[in-house]
């Protein structure tokens, strides 16, 4: 079945995040929005029917996730990540942000120490701090674009009592998709120093053509046992605001800490909707629309990368995973409240800064390239009205 990915829609006036707050968030009304990760892509259509038709039902009620969503799940991670769960691991978080808060309140105590690695998710600091708990920052290494994990420092964090690693992959923003020889050597950190591991996927199913995702819970027993696993169906499909996602902890002890602190929070019901989405979304037809939307994100990232190889002072990170660009501009030597001035003011393009993801993302912006190819077009124009900046 073929999917219209470029047509536009217009999503002002719909308490959009990333175009109704446009003033709020860039001081400016009118920039050109490729900042908050969710897609200028409409929902898939069967989704949408699945919605449709439990709306005929007059009745929204308390509703429970039965066999139907959990087998669901099942077969999603089966067919499509290569990993047998059982439903018996399957547990509810609204979103993975709130999921990681529920895991940090269930498995550490205030004061305890979480290690993070920068550049990396905003929340991932926040989450951590407003839950009275102390950031440890294992920032990534960077050459040239190349980023690796620095495991020798991880190791002397480690030792200093860490009881948590918050990993993120797929990792945003640099679209890093972390192999399984460094998921192992960061595992065995984790194993020798007692640290549960919090993995954020959400991205998982976003992977480019002839790249391979690699769970840090599918490497060994003994990872799986200290890995609690948070992903979701939002970002695959553009369904963010039905606030619906789940958590994969095979280790029975630790789903027992999750739930009781899922309990205690009264947010476990979910969304009846989220539900009836997740049901159409994680089959066959999800499939199919989901490889058809990855060959449009890769058109995308061609043509933007195309568009901007003249610049000798922008270089982009090339994604393995998301659809996410990272954008150097260090070599502008701009300061980064100027850089961000630039952008908005004179180009009228409303990017992430990258210090929002911490001090190693200084000089860096992050790119939404989920979006109709006009929009790419659009972004590499106004480029261009700045573009002595950046030769």
């Amino acid at each position: 079945m073929s999917y219209d990915f470029n047509q536009l829609i217009n999503r002002e006036n719909t308490a959009c995040v990333k175009f109704d707050l446009r003033q709020t968030i860039f001081g400016k009304p009118d920039v050109l929005p490729m900042w908050v990760a969710d897609m200028d892509i409409a929902t898939p259509g069967f989704i949408i029917e699945a919605i449709r038709e439990r709306l005929k039902h007059p009745v929204f009620g308390y509703t429970f996730r039965d066999n139907e969503y959990i087998n669901a799940i099942k077969w999603w991670y089966s067919n499509r990540h290569i990993w047998d769960i059982k439903g018996e691991w399957i547990d509810f978080c609204p979103g993975v942000v709130s999921g990681l808060s529920h895991a940090i309140r269930a498995f550490t105590s205030p004061g305890d120490h979480i290690i993070i690695q920068p550049p990396v998710y905003r929340p991932f600091f926040t989450t951590v701090t407003n839950n009275s708990r102390n950031l440890l920052l294992n920032p990534l290494l960077e050459v040239e674009g190349n980023y690796t994990m620095n495991l020798e420092q991880l190791e002397e964090l480690a030792s200093q009592g860490a009881k948590m690693l918050i990993l993120s992959n797929p990792h945003n923003p640099i679209g890093k998709l972390w192999g399984s020889e460094e998921l192992l050597k960061l595992g065995e950190i984790c194993l020798r120093h007692n640290i549960i591991i919090a993995s954020d996927e959400i991205h998982s199913d976003l992977i480019y053509p002839g790249k391979k995702h690699c769970s840090i819970a599918t490497l060994n027993q003994k990872l799986a046992n200290i890995t609690v696993t948070f992903s979701s169906m939002s970002k695959t499909f553009n369904l963010a605001g039905l606030a619906s996602g789940f958590v994969i902890i095979p280790n029975a002890e630790l789903k027992a800490k999750y739930a009781k602190e899922l309990e205690a929070s009264g947010a476990g019901m979910g969304n009846i909707f989220g539900i009836e989405a997740l049901k159409a979304a994680y089959t066959p037809k999800g499939a199919e629309w989901m490889e058809k939307l990855m060959l449009h994100i890769n058109s995308n990232w061609q043509v933007m990368s195309q568009g901007v190889s003249k610049y000798n002072k922008l270089k982009l990170v090339q994604p393995e995973a998301t659809y996410l660009v990272w954008a150097d501009f260090r070599q502008t030597n701009l300061s980064d409240a100027n850089l961000n001035s630039l952008l908005v003011h004179q180009a009228g393009l409303g990017f992430s800064p990258g210090t929002e993801y911490g001090a190693e993302g200084s000089g860096f912006q992050r790119i939404n390239i989920a979006c109709p190819r006009h929009t790419i077009d659009d972004a590499i124009q106004r480029l261009a009205s700045i573009s002595k900046y950046l030769a």
